[in-house]
């Protein structure tokens, strides 16, 4: 089985519909593939009605949480999206990315960037929008050559020219939140250092004794030796680890499938949720 438990959607900021990129993926050779759009589960229900045979679908979502300072992202598999009190905490974080985004635009404006708000939201879509937006209008400006070469402290890294905070999530209060919705946590690319600062090693310690369930290992933004490193640690802290192409279509150049997650890790997973099940074939009811 090849299975890929990290892509993103128009639903966010990809540039494949999620029609799309359920198509992408089966023609990619995956068996099974999660949709994980940063805060937002609006792409599950057009990925399940265009769902090719032969490819499952894992519902997802990618959040937003910080601690002590520092961004990261957790990856909640197969929750029950009606929780209301996890709901309520998605559209939080969904409401405040346009003033995010609209205030990051008038700090480049102010660096003497011809950005504007139109050309950010027309980029968008019917996306949730967020920074790889404004930096694909960099790139369209002919500012940066490509879009992670806008995530630098000259633009729009953490900390950086034109960076602007949003609501996000205390990440062991993400982990609450998503095991009460049935769900399983992965924390993202945990050592993506390139984009930023990153937490300690010491602090996926604690999320682990909290209730996490796995960290993504095998990703695009970890070299070998990180990644050794990190299968290392959960090995002590008895935590799943999982690979994954965090696809984004064409604003990023990994493909579909270029890290993929074990098959008896992708069965730990499905075994431990409770709020949703994967969906093989052609579509078919979230709840279980």
């Amino acid at each position: 089985m090849r299975i890929d438990l990290h892509t993103h959607s128009t639903a966010s900021d990809g540039t494949d519909t999620p029609a799309r990129l359920v198509a992408n993926a089966a023609a990619a050779g995956l068996d099974v593939v999660a949709l994980t759009d940063h805060d937002t589960v609006r792409g599950h229900t057009e990925a399940l009605a265009a769902l090719p045979e032969g490819l499952t679908l894992v519902t997802g979502a990618e959040l937003s949480c910080r601690l002590d300072g520092v961004s990261l992202h957790m990856l909640a598999y197969l929750f029950d999206p009606e929780e209301p009190a996890f709901a309520r905490e998605r559209e939080l974080v969904r409401d405040d990315r346009v003033p995010r985004a609209q205030a990051m635009v008038g700090k480049l404006q102010a660096l003497g960037v011809p950005v504007t708000w139109d050309q950010v939201a027309r980029i968008a879509g019917d996306g949730s929008v967020g920074r790889p937006h404004v930096a694909a209008a960099l790139v369209e400006l002919g500012v940066v050559p490509t879009v992670s070469d806008a995530f630098t402290p000259e633009w729009l890294a953490d900390g950086g020219r034109a960076h602007a905070g949003k609501h996000e999530l205390d990440p062991f209060e993400a982990v609450r939140l998503v095991k009460a919705a049935g769900g399983v946590t992965v924390f993202a690319h945990p050592a993506a250092v390139k984009r930023g600062a990153v937490v300690p090693e010491s602090a996926i310690a604690r999320l682990a004794a909290a209730g996490l369930d796995g960290i993504e290992v095998d990703h695009m933004d970890h070299d070998a030796a990180t990644r050794a490193r990190l299968r290392g640690l959960a090995a002590e802290l008895g935590l799943l680890t999982t690979g994954s192409s965090d696809y984004h279509g064409s604003r990023k150049t990994v493909a579909l499938g270029d890290y993929t997650t074990d098959p008896e890790i992708y069965g730990e997973i499905t075994r431990r949720a409770t709020g949703a099940f994967p969906v093989p074939g052609a579509g078919g009811a979230l709840r279980r």
